[in-house]
Formats: C-alpha cells, structure tokens, sequence
C-alpha cells in the first residue's frame, strides 16, 4: 500500500459477536459484503472500532483472513490496528501483519504510558521499521497525550509511514502540518469535522458512523472533488444529526445497533465494560432512519 491508495472513505469495521460474546463470523462475513457493494476504499480491522482493547491479535488475524475472504476479487486494501502502548508489542504485532498479507498497520500514539514527544517518536520509528506501511493514529482524547504539529511532522518524514488518522477533535493540526510543508495524506478521524476537514485538504475519512448511510458519505467526499461545496455542506448537514447521535454513547454500541437493526449482523451485543445503548438513543436513531427513509 502507499500514500497514493490513503484517500476516499475507509470503514473500520465492527467485529460481532454472538449471544455468549465469541467471535460471529458469518455475520462479519455478510457485513463485510455488504460494505464492498459501496465505493468505499478501503477498510480497517481491529481498530477502536473493532473493540481492539476486548479483542485478541489471535482473533484480529482471524477477523483480517475472513474480510480478506469476503472481498474476493475487490481485494480492497486492509488496515490492521497493531499499535500497543509497548513498542515491543506492537513492532512485533506489524511484522506478523506484514507476514499474513495486510495492507498497512494503523498505529495509535501510545496511551495510558504518557510518553514524550521523543517517546514517540521513537515508538514510530521503531514501527515504521517493521516492513508494513504505517498510518499513524493521532487520538488524545484516548491516548492521554498530544503530538505537537513539529513531532507528527518528523514521524509523518520517517521512511515507512505514509500518512495520518487526524482524531484531534479540531482542525488545527491539519492546518500546521500544511503550513510546515506535509505532504502525506491526512485522513479525518473525527466524523463530525469531515466537511471542515476536507475543506482544509483531507485526503478523506477513517469514519465509524460511515458503517451506516455509506452512500451518504461518500457523495460528501464525491462533491468536494468535484468543487461543488455547497452542495456538499448541504448534505453533509443532513448526516450531523445521525453523527451527534452515533457517538453519544461509548463506540461501537450505537453503531453496532444499528447494523443489527438493518440485518447486516446478527445482534448488537458487544463485549464487556462496553454495553449495549440505552433504549432512549434507539428511539432518536430509528427516529432518524425514518428521516433519512423518506428524503
């Protein structure tokens, strides 16, 4: 994979599970069908998303061989989430992607450890090492951390990566890394902010709430390319509504809801600390289904 292949819309995927909580590989299987029948470019597997805290490497590898599976001749590229807060682990966890056939490894800035901005670096630089494409994940609001525009702009130079999931919550690191000469694609982690994103040279999204309404999302990203903003804004205002819903409560639980309500997994179960949403959310979501149904 290289930097020319990170733009348009990824989908990370969810992972579901059956009522006693394993691994549903035939819903995933149908799910991830389902996506490729959408002009998505891509997907990701084990990323926050995929619940990758409550999910093993050893299940990761499986989730990666069926989505591999399911693709068949649209051989999509793959991200794999493979970053740890040890760079051992998650060196070790790149290499064994690069070895079963993954596209490219997204790596989280490391959390709970708080390391320097030196730290991370060195972190990436030891990633980036390890043979597979990395994008790196900028998350702060996760990680407990924050990469100033000067260290994102010396990991995004290392030889190996090739661009950046942006989840800062605001434009502002986008907008430095323009000004300091970046070049790598930046891709909008924060749903909410695509169109501003976009506006201010996204190369695309890495979107959960794209999982539900793709076609949605990608006629967002379509009329930008084609210059026609205003037409964009107004149907990216349509989609923020739904947005604001699906992340009121902890992702993937809404999201995973939502697919099981359109029969695209089995159920929406999820695995422990996270639960399913409250019957309040489900009302405002089918609520806007309803919407969308008739527009």
């Amino acid at each position: 994979m290289n930097e020319q292949q990170l733009r348009g819309l990824f989908v990370p995927v969810v992972a579901p599970f059956l009522p006693d909580g394993e691994l549903d590989l035939d819903s995933y299987r149908h799910y991830v069908g389902s996506l490729l029948k959408e002009d998505i470019q891509g997907i990701v597997v084990h990323g926050t998303t995929g619940e990758s805290p409550a999910v093993s490497w050893e299940e990761a590898r499986l989730l990666f061989d069926v989505a591999r599976e399911a693709m068949g001749d649209a051989a999509l590229p793959i991200l794999i989430g493979t970053g740890t807060n040890d760079t051992r682990e998650t060196v070790r966890r790149t290499e064994d992607a690069r070895r079963f056939g993954a596209d490219g490894a997204l790596v989280v800035v490391p959390y709970y450890s708080r390391p320097t901005q030196a730290g991370i670096l060195e972190h990436f630089r030891h990633a980036a090492a390890a043979g597979l494409p990395v994008v790196v994940y900028e998350i702060p609001s996760r990680t407990g951390v924050r990469l100033t525009p000067e260290t994102a702009m010396s990991i995004l130079s290392l030889d190996g990566v090739i661009g950046m999931k942006d989840s800062t919550g605001d434009i502002r690191l986008l907008r430095e890394l323009n000004r300091l000469g970046n070049v790598k694609p930046v891709l909008c982690g924060d749903d909410s902010l695509l169109l501003p994103m976009l506006s201010e040279g996204s190369a695309g999204g890495i979107l959960a709430s794209a999982n539900a309404y793709t076609g949605r999302f990608l006629e967002v990203l379509s009329l930008m390319k084609e210059n026609r903003t205003e037409d964009a804004a107004a149907r990216f205002e349509e989609l923020l509504p739904y947005i604001r819903l699906v992340f009121r409560e902890s992702n993937p639980s809404p999201v995973k809801w939502l697919l099981a309500r359109e029969g695209r997994i089995a159920c929406d179960r999820t695995r422990l600390p996270l639960v399913g949403i409250s019957e309040g959310l489900k009302l405002e979501l089918e609520g806007y289904r309803s919407v969308l149904s008739g527009s």
